[in-house]
């Protein structure tokens, strides 16, 4: 795995992997069920992935937004390509809301809703946390 998808915690973070791509719970979640959607290759370029991790990443967007749509009802869906500090191609995948969403006793508002996600407003989750949400995702992936 490449070092950006370390960064966001992996293999503790894994909520599915694909061939080409992960799907990451987001360690600091911006609103309920924040991801990343990790390409596993090395590149730094999104033009430079190979022309199969196109195919699958349909394969993956469907598959989030399954989940998604289940655990936390979104309303809309934002998927922000930033490669700014973590380098490797990956997009950070914000459920959007219009009012705030409860998990395990924490609420989660979309504090930029209905503009820009506010990336600042993030809540960070304990250990134990991500390991229960993890849990609780992958099993709405199937």
């Amino acid at each position: 795995m490449n070092q950006t998808i370390e960064k966001f915690g992996y293999p503790g973070t894994l909520v599915k992997e694909l061939e080409h791509w992960v799907i990451l719970l987001r360690p600091a979640q911006i609103t309920l069920g924040s991801l990343v959607l990790a390409a596993k290759s090395d590149p730094t370029a999104y033009s430079a992935l190979p022309v199969e991790a196109f195919a699958e990443q349909a394969e993956a967007v469907r598959l989030i937004e399954g989940a998604l749509g289940t655990f936390c009802a979104y309303e809309r869906i934002n998927y922000l390509m930033l490669m700014m500090v973590d380098p490797n191609v990956h997009f950070h995948v914000i459920p959007r809301y219009s009012k705030a969403r409860s998990w395990n006793g924490i609420e989660f508002a979309d504090a930029g809703w209905p503009g820009p996600p506010q990336l600042g407003t993030a809540i960070p989750l304990s250990a134990e946390q991500v390991c229960a949400l993890v849990a609780e995702l992958s099993a709405n992936f199937g």
